[in-house]
């Protein structure tokens, strides 16, 4: 035990040695750069700001295709900065040899958020960057359409519609509740369900859309969908997605859906993405894009919690109009359970639109026309 002890007091000793050595080597390079050498501590020193951004303010909208006014300036004491580069949406836009500078920003492109990087360098510094955001807004004016009912038709008030389409003379529709979620092949005259099949109660169906001779239909938060038989709705496929599924229908060869942002995808048959696009009116984002339908070229739109329908251009996700539904199904036929509009099927060879609600009693045949402006 003693000799262990001594061994103890000896490693103690040299501890204390290498300890000391290694703090007086560290105060020797403080000293150093105090005298104007490099020091080991100058490295994690902040380094100064080189410029502000004056212009434009983050999160700031302008509408696309319209220049974005852009201003810099040196920080406040600073001398030295030798150039400025600004990227724009990840392009560079222009390099800047003299501050303080005003310019335009081209802004090309479709409605969204975009970045604006600032990088400035200066030879007695480290690069700077200053990122931003700005929103790009749609440049169009959306048009308001009021309308008028057509005809009206018997729906199951017990249905709460997700999905609603049209074809040689039935509806196919979707809907959702767990528990209560189904698919069905629907005589319009009469709302009686000519066939259905229910899903597994612990899913929430959503929308359903018809491709060739295949429906398919999504569920809310499960990201599967299942794929049908069009003539005898027998499951013969599933289908996997990444978001929410909320609306769907088609496009060409391409299925469209939404998942309850102001994003739309574009998919393939084996439901693989294709592209997407953000919907902007000329005030912002459009959110809470629910079941959609494809119109004469155009993209509609249910807006969840809303009586209204976005028509929006498929290719550049700007809104070109608003159609207003208020009061379209009557206060009388309203009970308790009954929620908001949502469900669009459009008859493309009679050239009859069709709108319901979730349990709703009734599926409106309806027109639409712009609204007089006073």
């Amino acid at each position: 035990m003693k000799r262990s002890a001594v061994y103890i007091s000896l490693l103690s000793l040299v501890l204390v040695a290498v300890i000391s050595c290694s703090g007086s080597t560290d105060r020797r390079e403080a000293r150093a750069g105090e005298n104007g050498q490099v020091s080991r501590d100058s490295d994690t020193r902040p380094s100064k700001r080189l410029i502000e951004v004056l212009a434009p303010a983050d999160n700031a909208s302008f509408p696309c295709n319209e220049k974005i006014v852009f201003s810099v300036a040196r920080a406040a004491g600073q001398v030295t900065v030798d150039s400025v580069q600004v990227w724009v949406g990840g392009r560079l836009a222009e390099t800047i040899l003299t501050l303080p500078s005003t310019s335009d920003l081209e802004t090309e492109g479709d409605p969204g958020r975009i970045s604006v990087r600032v990088v400035a360098y200066s030879s007695a510094s480290k690069p700077q960057t200053v990122t931003l955001f700005v929103n790009l807004t749609s440049d169009v004016t959306p048009v308001l359409y009021r309308y008028r009912v057509v005809r009206s038709y018997p729906h199951d008030r017990k249905a709460y519609t997700q999905g609603l389409v049209y074809d040689r003379g039935f509806f196919y529709e979707g809907t959702g509740q767990q528990g209560e979620s189904s698919l069905r092949k629907v005589e319009p005259e009469t709302g009686k369900v000519i066939s259905q099949v229910s899903l597994d109660g612990s899913l929430f169906g959503e929308g359903v859309a018809l491709l060739g001779d295949r429906i398919y239909q999504l569920t809310w938060t499960s990201k599967v969908g299942f794929v049908y038989e069009k003539e005898t709705l027998r499951q013969i496929n599933r289908i996997y997605y990444q978001t929410q599924g909320w609306g769907l229908t088609t496009m060409g060869d391409s299925l469209v859906m939404s998942d309850g942002t102001n994003v739309i995808w574009f998919l393939d048959a084996d439901f693989n993405v294709l592209s997407s696009v953000d919907v902007w009116d000329n005030k912002g984002a459009v959110d809470n894009l629910n079941e959609l339908e494809m119109i004469d070229g155009e993209l509609w739109a249910n807006i969840w919690q809303t009586d209204r329908i976005a028509r929006i251009d498929p290719h550049t996700g700007k809104v070109l109009g608003y159609v207003e539904l208020n009061n379209i199904l009557p206060r009388d036929e309203r009970e308790p359970q009954t929620d908001v509009l949502n469900g669009i099927a459009w008859d493309e060879g009679g050239r009859r639109l069709f709108v319901t609600g979730k349990y709703w009693p009734r599926i409106y045949e309806i027109t639409v026309s712009p609204a007089t402006r006073n």
